[in-house]
């Protein structure tokens, strides 16, 4: 966009160029002025490229600098991760061997050999149970002692649990007494306030961390590149890791720049000497969690961009050589032979060439002045604000902003930035430049170059979206294998228990909570088969059927139900040809957004379908309702699996509509304002192909 920006007030600038100087072309009196300011703008032109260029070769040591940080913090992100991981699944099989030892134990079912055989089966270090004195009781281990905790005693470090104030305490990572290595363990606390231990070997586990360290990390990439001098991961009082010729470096808190980029949490770059050398170094903060850790440091050698500067020196002296002779050469021609015409065809040229790139480009461009108002407005700008150029030309840039909320354009600064606002009643996502220049008569032109990004940032929040659903069925399918079975058992149980077992006294109460238990369970196992509904759903079958047969069908299933809210229902079939779709799974789509368009408009409103084709193999269905709508934050969150502003809802349906439309190789939108309404909008193929679903 900044680009374009230059291009065209270089482009304009050349025609008011051309212009002044066409003027002076008749009297030879300016040939020696041409000359010399041709000459000038070569040699000009040197300076500046030697400038842009040395400019390019920081902005890509930036950006490759930029992008390199990030990759760094990525993989540390994921090694702290990683390592929490592991920590939280050796946690919870423990604990998860911890309960069942608690059962047995608790049902006196416990000896020295089934505590071994547990601890076999189950790769566990140790087993210990001890009563509320510290007393070994049990255990998986055949010599007998006394349990210690890195020189504590049991009694004084397991006391929460003796004393009845914690049921579970996690002891982490401990180095083993007498027998060398470390030991991860977990209590967890059984009848009478009597304690059961349970603790791993944790060589391994330790040994895993210290291999994906990021401190190794960052050693291997410095050792894979010789153009990195160092990168370091540096805290405020010292050096947390580092790779590289680093002896020593600066504190955060002396240097006024790595302070602010540590706390503004901001990527920042800076030349700075290094063991009597001049390097290039970017910084970036690193946190985790929430939790900034510190600043990465990573220095790059100017070697190459040195290079390259000596190269483009040699370089831009031969060509400022061989243009001020080509340069001479030329103007003595074209003065002497056809210095008139010649001005005048190169002016043709210029004037036909940017008036072709100008028209043609993508983008809206406008160009205007104080006092001529509007001289340039392009196709593209056309289309973005639909009016025609010979409506707009002369008049101010007000005219076009007349009647929206874009008007704070023209008070832009000189910049390139993302802006959103209404033109012509449609919401649009613009990517906005202004840049402005004097012409030969001093007039102050300004260019406004807008790119329409509401279809890309459309298609973006689709691809989100569709990621985020799948993500959620991955999860949904993972919780609904964990908890399934297990409900299954402890339904049975119950179930067993209610019918085998009866107690003497409050044998009412006894089958009464039995039976509360139960349906409980069968109430969770309800909610998990939604889950699996949602994570594994049917497959697509897709069958040809007419699309004004399923929305007769729709709106005679909903004719009794409208009726009675006193709801119009409106259907405008702008195309009633055949589709091949999955005809159950499309009409569960309509019925979940005609169903919800009817429970937000309660009573005496509109629901309005429209079917309309869009180029030869896609259709597009708006499902209109004059409900309240939602505020912005309902919109972000609607497609979202459990979200729902219903009472008793289950906040399944839309996330089922939104799968089943992806699956058809479709999308699914929404524009929704509080107090105008909600509008779908679903985009499908006319017909899907078997072997792609």
């Amino acid at each position: 966009m900044a680009a374009v920006c230059i291009y065209l007030k270089k482009r304009l600038k050349s025609l008011a160029f051309f212009k002044e100087k066409l003027r002076a072309a008749n009297n030879s009196r300016f040939i020696g002025f041409i000359f010399i300011t041709i000459a000038a703008l070569m040699i000009s032109s040197a300076v500046v490229e030697l400038s842009q260029s040395r400019k390019e070769l920081y902005q890509l040591m930036t950006k490759q600098a930029h992008s390199l940080l990030e990759s760094l913090i990525v993989a540390s992100q994921n090694t702290l991760n990683s390592t929490a991981y592991l920590d939280r699944i050796t946690h919870q099989r423990l604990l998860n061997n911890a309960y069942y030892v608690k059962v047995m134990y608790e049902k006196g079912m416990i000896t020295n050999s089934f505590l071994s055989d547990i601890s076999r089966k189950n790769k566990i270090f140790r087993i210990n149970i001890l009563n509320n004195k510290g007393e070994l009781i049990y255990s998986s281990f055949k010599r007998r002692h006394v349990l210690k905790f890195d020189g504590l005693d049991s009694q004084k470090f397991l006391n929460p649990i003796f004393s009845g104030k914690a049921d579970t305490l996690t002891v982490g990572y401990k180095r083993a007494k007498g027998q060398g290595g470390y030991r991860y363990a977990v209590a967890l606390s059984a009848k009478d306030n009597s304690a059961i231990v349970l603790n791993v070997d944790a060589e391994e586990m330790l040994d895993f961390k210290k291999n994906i360290h990021f401190g190794a990390l960052i050693k291997k990439v410095v050792q894979s590149n010789p153009q990195i001098v160092y990168i370091a991961l540096q805290g405020t009082e010292h050096i947390i890791a580092a790779a590289g010729n680093v002896s020593e470096l600066d504190g955060i808190e002396d240097s006024p720049f790595l302070t602010k980029s540590l706390y503004d949490s901001t990527f920042s770059t800076r030349t700075v000497r290094f063991d009597s050398d001049e390097i290039f170094e970017a910084v970036h903060p690193f946190s985790n969690s929430g939790v900034t850790i510190g600043l990465f440091r990573l220095g790059l050698s100017l070697d190459p961009v040195k290079d390259i500067n000596r190269r483009i020196y040699r370089r831009l002296i031969f060509i400022t050589v061989l243009l001020i002779a080509i340069g001479f050469f030329l103007v003595v021609y074209i003065f002497t032979k056809q210095r008139l015409d010649i001005l005048q065809r190169q002016y043709q040229v210029v004037e036909t060439y940017s008036s072709s790139i100008i028209d043609n480009v993508s983008d809206a461009i406008i160009v205007f002045d104080d006092f001529s108002g509007i001289k340039i407005f392009n196709t593209a700008a056309e289309k973005l604000f639909r009016k025609k150029r010979s409506d707009v030309l002369g008049k101010g840039p007000e005219y076009l902003f007349s009647g929206s909320d874009c008007q704070f354009i023209l008070d832009q600064e000189e910049a390139v930035t993302h802006i959103s606002c209404n033109i012509n009643g449609n919401h649009k996502y613009l990517l906005f430049a202004r840049s402005s220049f004097k012409d030969s008569s001093g007039i102050k032109n300004t260019i406004l170059l807008l790119s329409d990004l509401t279809e890309q940032r459309r298609l973006e929040n689709q691809i989100e979206r569709q990621k985020r659903l799948t993500a959620m069925g991955e999860l949904a399918s993972g919780v609904a294998h964990e908890i399934r079975n297990p409900l299954n058992t402890i339904g049975t149980i119950i179930q067993q228990l209610d019918k085998d077992f009866e107690p003497l006294e409050e044998k009412e109460e006894y089958h009464e909570l039995a039976g509360l238990v139960y349906n409980e369970v069968k109430r969770i196992n309800d909610t998990v088969q939604d889950f699996l509904r949602f994570a594994r759903p049917e497959p697509v079958r897709p069958v040809k059927f007419s699309i004004a047969d399923l929305f007769s069908d729709l709106k005679k299933q909903y004719s009794i139900e409208l009726e009675k809210r006193k709801v119009k229902f409106n259907l405008d079939l702008n195309w009633k040809g055949d589709v091949f779709w999955d005809f159950n799974q499309i009409k569960q789509v309509f019925i979940n957004l005609i169903q919800n368009a009817v429970e937000a408009i309660e009573k005496n409103g509109t629901i309005s379908i429209s079917v309309n084709r869009v180029g030869e193999n896609d259709i597009e269905i708006f499902i209109k309702d004059t409900g309240p709508g939602m505020d912005e934050e309902v919109k972000s969150n609607i497609f979202n699996l459990y979200f729902t502003t219903k009472a008793k809802g289950t906040g399944i349906g839309l996330s089922i509509v939104q799968r089943i439309i992806f699956e058809h190789g479709g999308s699914v939108d929404l524009k929704s304002e509080q107090g105008k309404g909600t509008t779908f909008i679903i985009n499908l193929p006319v017909r899907i192909s078997i072997n792609e679903k």
